[in-house]
Formats: C-alpha cells, sequence, structure tokens
C-alpha cells in the first residue's frame, strides 16, 4: 500500500481535461467486442476498472490495439464470441462483471468470471434473477452465512428469450445486463425503471446501430420503458468518449472550498443523468457557466467554469442542511462520497438518505467515510442508510483509511486541502483504478 502525504491548500486553479467516462468506456469496449469491424475509441478511460473489460473482450476473441496516439481500436467478433481460454478476470470492476454477464449469456460456451476479493464480496443476484427468467444457466457462489450470491459466477451459454422486467433497485449495471442479453435473445425484451438512472446504455447501443423504444413517464410515478428487440447485429463506430463527469466530481469539490477558486474543465461529458451534480455544486455555493457543448453519439459533451461563492457561502435562501435523498442520492451514487467528505467545510451542512447501496460498493462508503471523518475531528450522525453531517466546521490532517477503495482515496484528499494540518491517504494506489492521473492533476492545481 502506498500512502500520499496531502498537505492544506489556499486555492484550486486552472484547467483541466479528465479522464474518459468510465462508464461509457465500459459499455464502448463491450459492444464494440461483440461488433462486426473494427472501432477506434478516442480518450478511454485511463482507469484500471474499463481496461479489465477490455481485457475480457480479448479473452473472448476480439482483437484490442492501443496506438501510439492513445486511441484505441477494438476489432470485434461479429457477434460470436469464443471460448476463453481462462477465467475472465473482472479485476475490481463490478460494472464488467455485471454487464459482462449479460452480453455472453447467450453464447454457446461455458464462461467464468472472477475478480479481486472485494469483487467477490459484492452482491451479483440482482443480476442473476432477470438473467434466469430469460433462461440462462447462471450459478452464483454462496458464502457460509450469506444468502446473497457473489462471484465467482458461472454460466453454461443458451438461446434466451425476451421478458418483461421491472428493476427492483435503481442501478443501472442491473439495466444494462438486462438490454444486453435482450439484444441477443428471441423477441423483444422489455424494461421498466421507476426511478431513472444513466441512460449511457441506451446512447451507445443506438450508436453501434441497434434498435431500441424509449418511453419516458409523462406523469409521477409512472416507470419510463425501454424496449429492445433481440437477433440484432452491431456495427463498429468511430467515437471520443467524454471527460468522466464522476472524475471532475473531485476537483469541483476542492473548488467548492476556496472563495478565489477558478477552475475550467475541459470535454466534460455532461450527460443530464449524470449532470445534477452540477445543481448540487451550485446549491452548495459553486458559481458554474457552461462555455461551450456540443453532442456526439447522443453524448453531451462541454467545458465549463466553476467559482467559488465569496467566502465559501451557500446561497443566502438556504439556512438548512442540504437534502440528497430518493432519486437524487441514485443519480449521485458515485459523487456522494466526496460531497459527503467536503459537507463538514459547506455553509449549511449536508444529508444524505436512501444510500444504503454505498455499503456494497467496493467497500462499506457510508462506514469509511464516518471513519475518517471522525479522524479529522468532524461532528455528524452515521445512519443506516446515510449521514448528517453539520456545516461550517473546522477539521484537522489526519491519518486516512481508505478500504482500498478509489473514491474514499480521491474524496479524503479533497477534504484534506481544508484541513488544519497535513493528512496522509493510506491506500492511494486505488484511485488508479478510475484515475491513475489524480494526485498528479491535483498537485498541480492546488495553489499553497
Amino acid at each position: 500500500m502506498s500512502t500520499q502525504l496531502i498537505r492544506p491548500a489556499r486555492s484550486l486553479q486552472g484547467s483541466l481535461t479528465v479522464p474518459g467516462d468510465k462508464s461509457i468506456s465500459h459499455r464502448y469496449a463491450m459492444l464494440a467486442g461483440l461488433a462486426e469491424g473494427t472501432s477506434r475509441l478516442s480518450n478511454f478511460s485511463t482507469g484500471a476498472d474499463p481496461h479489465s473489460s477490455l481485457a475480457c473482450m480479448e479473452a473472448l476473441g476480439a482483437r484490442v490495439l492501443h496506438n501510439p496516439d492513445g486511441t484505441i481500436e477494438i476489432t470485434g467478433v461479429s457477434g460470436s464470441f469464443r471460448q476463453p481460454a481462462a477465467l475472465l478476470d473482472c479485476g475490481n470492476s463490478g460494472s464488467t462483471m455485471r454487464m459482462l454477464t449479460g452480453l455472453i449469456a447467450s453464447h454457446p460456451h461455458t464462461f467464468t468470471l472472477t475478480g479481486d476479493p472485494s469483487l467477490t464480496l459484492r452482491p451479483m443476484e440482482r443480476i442473476r434473477n432477470p438473467l434466469i427468467q430469460m433462461g440462462a444457466k447462471l450459478y452464483l457462489t454462496l458464502r457460509e452465512g450469506d444468502q446473497q450470491g457473489h462471484a465467482p459466477i458461472t454460466i453454461h451459454g443458451t438461446p434466451l428469450r425476451a421478458i418483461d422486467f421491472t428493476t427492483p433497485i435503481p442501478s443501472a449495471q442491473v439495466k444494462t445486463a438486462v438490454l444486453f442479453a435482450g439484444l441477443q435473445a428471441e423477441g423483444t425484451t422489455s424494461l421498466s425503471e421507476s426511478i431513472l438512472t444513466r441512460d449511457h446504455t441506451e446512447h451507445a447501443l443506438l450508436a453501434f446501430g441497434a434498435t431500441l423504444t424509449r418511453t419516458y413517464a409523462r406523469v409521477p410515478d409512472q416507470p419510463a420503458r425501454l424496449s429492445i428487440p433481440g437477433g440484432q447485429r452491431l456495427h463498429a463506430i468511430d467515437a471520443t468518449v467524454p471527460g468522466d463527469i464522476s472524475s471532475a466530481a473531485f476537483f469541483l469539490c476542492a473548488a467548492l472550498l476556496f472563495p478565489d477558486s477558478n477552475l475550467v474543465l475541459d470535454s466534460l461529458g455532461m450527460n443530464p443523468t449524470r449532470a445534477a451534480l452540477l445543481d448540487v455544486i451550485a446549491a452548495l455555493g459553486g458559481k458554474i457557466k457552461v462555455l461551450a457543448v456540443e453532442e456526439r453519439h447522443g453524448e453531451l459533451i462541454g467545458t465549463i467554469q466553476m467559482n467559488s461563492a465569496p467566502a465559501n457561502r451557500a446561497p443566502a435562501a438556504a439556512t438548512t442542511p442540504f437534502l440528497i435523498d430518493g432519486p437524487l442520492t441514485a443519480q449521485l451514487i458515485d459523487e456522494l462520497p466526496v460531497l459527503a467528505a467536503i459537507a463538514p467545510f459547506t455553509a449549511n451542512g449536508l444529508i444524505l438518505r436512501d444510500a444504503q447501496e454505498l455499503r456494497v460498493k467496493e467497500s462499506d462508503r457510508i462506514a469509511l467515510v464516518a471513519k475518517n471523518l471522525r479522524a479529522m475531528g468532524a461532528n455528524f450522525t452515521e445512519n443506516p442508510d446515510g449521514l448528517e453531517i453539520p456545516g461550517n466546521q473546522t477539521l484537522h490532517g489526519a491519518s486516512i483509511d481508505s478500504g482500498s477503495d478509489h473514491r474514499i482515496a480521491m474524496a479524503f484528499a479533497i477534504a484534506a486541502l481544508r484541513a488544519t494540518g497535513d493528512s496522509e491517504i493510506h491506500g492511494a494506489e486505488a484511485a488508479a483504478i478510475s484515475f491513475p492521473e489524480f494526485f498528479t492533476s491535483l498537485d498541480a492545481l492546488a495553489q499553497r
């Protein structure tokens, strides 16, 4: 484990292009691997997780070429994955494991998906249920005293049939697994979700030439509905992956901490199902200006400028802690750790609810946020589904336990910028899972 020293800062200044969006990189890699022809992808994520997806595509017969200019070329299998010679190693990536399971379940081979120790602890029953309904032969590993199935996952490929499925929990990964399976099933698969999750899968499928119907709810409490006919073939694309807004979140939160910050983020993904973060940053006192925006393959890409409100005060109308709950919690699931980590420094604090999903991520993120806030001297309340964190606090530097979780390591590196005294982030190497350049970029922008 590596340790990163973080010294307090006085401002955040400069411009940054964050790595390609992890979620989109995963999807492009998998669909390019299945498609016919050679896809050329620019600004593919540098994080370890999407490269686990690339490695799995190679194991399944796709050809992956890393060009000197940083682009990646993927020659797909034209709809027919081969029998892999070994286990499919998903590394630390739950996205790879859950989405890939849906993609390969109909192919006539035997597959075993595994990953690192933390991934094998994460729940996989949520994808097993709909895929079994489609006829998949899918077997999870049961651990003593735990009724939830886990990896390794064994799949005996078999033809699938379409289903009409309603997602029991808001999960873009479950939605994707069902749509990927439905793409290759007999009949038309329909999926409904009462809380809209990120729609990168829908955009990616359309970009690769799939037919997909989307019907959005016109009245409250009515679910959105997706339908995808089976038996479709995909075709290669040339695409640029937008910058990852979840990676940008750390720097937006850092800029929020200092009244004279000035941050410009270029080529940033601004998908409406992800851009709720910008609304929250503004509500907490950030001043965001959109300098440019364009659409590529259904995804919005833009340049934004971020400044903090004078004296880092929230808008005058805000007198109570900012509440994140319900659908907003689902939309911000990846950004919640850093928002919680900086909450003590905001004017009115933060209440986070309906975030039980954080307890089954790469770590129990609620528990780790609580542990590290406590180490920095914060006052807060931990609840089963979230946290209540008052604002206007002064924290001190501390020894931070990342729990080998990339988002915890980066979140508390940001909080440490406003602490009094130095902090040490233990397990800092975990940042490479999604953002290998994080600490270098942070050091370049932090003014001391």
